[in-house]
């Protein structure tokens, strides 16, 4: 690479790595937020919401590295065109398409890390994720230990627990069971415990009551008890396997036996083939977005006045891009057979920077001609 390739790409590493890290702060700093509010509310620690946002970051980087790249060619393509660098350079009979080799070399680079997003990281830290999910929804502690409030871990459960001591004893314990239709019984403890054994989670019971009502008849009766074992493996999910998501499995599976996956997960072949064929198209759009944020730039030339119009033309166009990778998405799942469809953005793109390079390299000025063509006269 020439010394000029090596200072374009240079410039828009530096400023790929400003604008991703601010896009993935934002981005990521909502999705803390969403979780920890779902997390906390339902009793888990920091710890796990904190464990739940850093699996969820790579798939916030993969999508915004294509915003990132957009960004990082329009900056830098802007500050080259407002310190005449790229008149200068056109001037020693650099062309347009020769200009744009940078831009290439930077977004095929960043396709690649890209691409390792897509089809590895995150595949494999949305597994790790639904496992923990799956984990928690089990957690006897987060179901049902939480002081002062009135909770239903299921239908017609209510459960609730004035005070937990340090030692983990339950304080002034009430258990509504509604579940059978012709009675409802209510359990009162003055303390208890929750124990664990091979059959499953249960709750020992010390100096209660329990309130039977008969709806049928119409009848109470009221038991006393000294202690009563109270079985728990009904109330909490207890992990039982469920099948594998698809944004969980990984690409070369989803390519090579699309019809397993879709007995397994219920899902229709048009949305397996849609997901694995979107983590190729996205790394594609990293390539797309860095050329059109540089061509679109290109047709203006020079102008004291800026580059306004061509950023906002640029920003049009990726827009129109995306509006395509929008629209293609539901007719691949509606009809997996249109698979090819998913690559239409990149195919869109391209041509578009095609067109925007041809214009800039073979520029149409038709006042100019005029003012000639009268100086001539």
């Amino acid at each position: 690479m020439q010394r000029f390739d090596r200072y374009v790409l240079s410039q828009l590493m530096v400023l790929f790595g400003f604008f991703a890290l601010v896009l993935v702060s934002v981005y990521w700093v909502n999705r803390a937020v969403v979780l920890f509010d779902r997390l906390i509310a339902d009793g888990h620690s920091a710890l796990v919401v904190l464990e739940f946002t850093l699996l969820s970051l790579p798939a916030v980087i993969a999508l915004v590295l294509p915003l990132s790249v957009f960004a990082a060619a329009v900056y830098v393509t802007n500050r080259l065109s407002g310190d005449s660098e790229l008149t200068v350079v056109q001037a020693t009979g650099y062309s347009p398409w020769r200009l744009a080799r940078p831009y290439l070399i930077f977004g095929v680079f960043i396709a690649f890390l890209m691409a390792v997003l897509t089809n590895i990281l995150v595949p494999q830290a949305m597994q790790q994720l639904r496992d923990r999910e799956q984990e928690l929804s089990g957690s006897l502690s987060a179901a049902l230990l939480r002081e002062g409030t009135f909770l239903h871990p299921t239908s017609g459960i209510t459960f609730y627990i004035r005070e937990i001591t340090v030692q983990g004893e339950l304080r002034d314990v009430l258990l509504s069971d509604r579940r059978q239709a012709d009675r409802a019984t209510t359990y009162t403890a003055e303390r208890a415990y929750l124990l664990r054994d091979d059959e499953g989670p249960k709750m020992v019971m010390l100096a209660g009551m329990a309130q039977t009502m008969e709806l049928d008849k119409q009848r109470l009766s009221t038991t006393n008890f000294a202690d009563f074992t109270y079985d728990l493996s009904g109330l909490i999910s207890t992990g039982r396997t469920r099948s594998q998501k698809t944004d969980a499995i990984p690409t070369l599976q989803l390519l090579s036996d699309p019809a397993a996956i879709e007995a397994i997960n219920g899902d229709t072949r048009g949305e397996v083939l849609e997901e694995a064929h979107s983590r190729i198209q996205g790394p594609l759009l990293c390539v797309v977005a860095a050329l059109i944020g540089y061509a679109a730039l290109m047709i203006g030339g020079f102008s004291r006045f800026g580059v306004t119009k061509q950023i906002v033309f640029a920003i049009f166009l990726l827009v129109l891009v995306k509006v395509v990778e929008s629209a293609a998405a539901p007719v691949v799942v509606a009809n997996a057979a249109l698979w090819p469809l998913i690559y239409a953005p990149s195919l869109v793109g391209s041509l578009m920077v095609w067109g925007l390079l041809w214009q800039a390299a073979r520029p149409f000025r038709p006042r100019r001609r005029a003012q000639v063509t009268e100086a001539t006269v």
